[in-house]
């Protein structure tokens, strides 16, 4: 009961309803990388579903029914969409949660619009997942080209802090050439072309890569001052030690991947990284002046858990997880045409839920109320700096300074 107090104070009121679907249980697909290099961020992104499942049972369940969570593993596009089909025809599932992995969303999704599933996504960002016109296809975080504002948006926080015009700051993109990264920079590229600013490098490489030398030689002899950097955890690492080994580094590194957020980033990559500046969903250290019940979800999190969130993926799983549930209750449990209906009704205001997002879906399923903020590493800790209504700390200037 105490679990369902606190995390009622999140955000979406639950909807209480007597029993409209069958008694017993509504089976659920969750589908994330929970094995190999992303297994981590997989589960931190499931833990947040599993605590709404958790919430929704405690008050009544869908539809009168408990829902049961059943977990999948998807570790490449093709083991995504096989296990999605999977969940589909064998689980039975009303719909999938999930993904974490634009790569695994895409085509996960697809599989589920085949069949006429809904599908949740609750992470994965690239434009693609809602531009394809698919009617089942429901996406609560923000997509790519949110990402690119916001970076540029910190570029003109730091013209702001050195009294410098943002059309001289010279600027270079690093990025890992799959989704994530082809998704992020595109947006960045864009925006940053719109605003007349230098773009002195654009430098992408494989995610399998075993050394980024040559790029940082690059960025190096580029003079590049700000790097806008989209990548996973290991390329973040390489990324760190390469500036460390050519005794260089720029004013500021403003990255985009969830590995930017991760503890275990910060302590393999020790005092280089302080200061590092982040594009992200919302952080737990965020203002409850707009991010009402974020630290009472960590309080459960910790309760359910035993430790702190490992970022805040979980806080976003949970907070798009509730809504689509809370569809999901209004439609009765499952029709795919109800369901979506369900979906775009749901108006919650902005700064109304546990991370400060609101929910207001477009035809394309896409949530309109959604956005990165800038966060930054300052200390043992990832605070939010922008916007400016969100922070918690200052943005600070100097790479890897104390």
């Amino acid at each position: 009961m105490r679990r369902r107090q606190v995390l009622a104070a999140a955000g979406l009121a639950l909807a209480l309803r007597p029993a409209s679907a069958q008694n017993g249980e509504v089976r659920l697909g969750a589908l994330y990388p929970l094995s190999g290099a992303r297994a981590l961020l997989g589960d931190e992104g499931f833990r947040g579903l599993e605590l709404a499942c958790e919430e929704r049972n405690a008050g009544g369940g869908v539809a009168g029914a408990k829902v049961r969570l059943v977990r999948a593993d998807a570790t490449d596009p093709a083991s995504a969409a096989a296990e999605a089909r999977r969940l589909i025809t064998v689980e039975r599932v009303r719909a999938i949660f999930g993904t974490h992995a634009s790569s695994l969303s895409l085509a996960a999704t697809q599989a589920a619009e085949q069949a006429g599933v809904p599908y949740f996504e609750l992470g994965a960002i690239a434009d693609a997942i809602t531009d394809r016109g698919f009617r089942s296809v429901f996406r609560s975080a923000p997509p790519a080209r949110a990402w690119g504002e916001v970076a540029i948006e910190a570029l003109a926080a730091i013209a702001r802090r050195t009294g410098r015009d943002e059309r001289l700051i010279r600027v270079a993109v690093l990025r890992e050439e799959g989704v994530l990264g082809t998704a992020v920079s595109s947006a960045q590229k864009e925006r940053a072309a719109a605003r007349g600013l230098i773009l002195v490098e654009d430098i992408p490489y494989s995610m399998r890569t075993a050394d980024l030398t040559a790029a940082v030689l690059r960025l190096r002899d580029a003079q590049a001052e700000v790097v806008l950097h989209s990548g996973y955890q290991n390329d973040i690492i390489l990324f760190y030690r390469a500036m460390r080994a050519a005794r260089w580094k720029p004013l500021a590194v403003i990255g985009s991947g969830e590995g930017y957020a991760l503890a275990e980033t910060q302590k393999a990559i020790g005092p280089d990284f302080q200061n590092t500046m982040i594009v992200d969903v919302p952080p737990l250290a965020v203002s409850e002046r707009i991010a009402p019940g974020a630290k009472a979800f960590a309080e459960a999190y910790v309760r359910r858990y035993g430790h702190a969130p490992r970022t805040g993926l979980s806080l976003s799983n949970f907070v798009g997880a509730r809504l689509f549930l809370e569809a999901l209750a209004r439609s009765g449990g499952g029709d795919r045409d109800r369901v979506r209906a369900a979906v775009l009704a749901l108006d919650v205001p902005e700064h109304s839920l546990a991370n400060g997002w609101g929910a207001k879906f477009d035809e394309a399923g896409q949530n309109t109320r959604a956005r990165p903020f800038l966060a930054q590493w300052q200390g043992e800790q990832v605070v939010t700096v922008l916007p400016e209504k969100a922070a918690v700390a200052e943005l600070r200037l100097g790479l890897g300074a104390s």
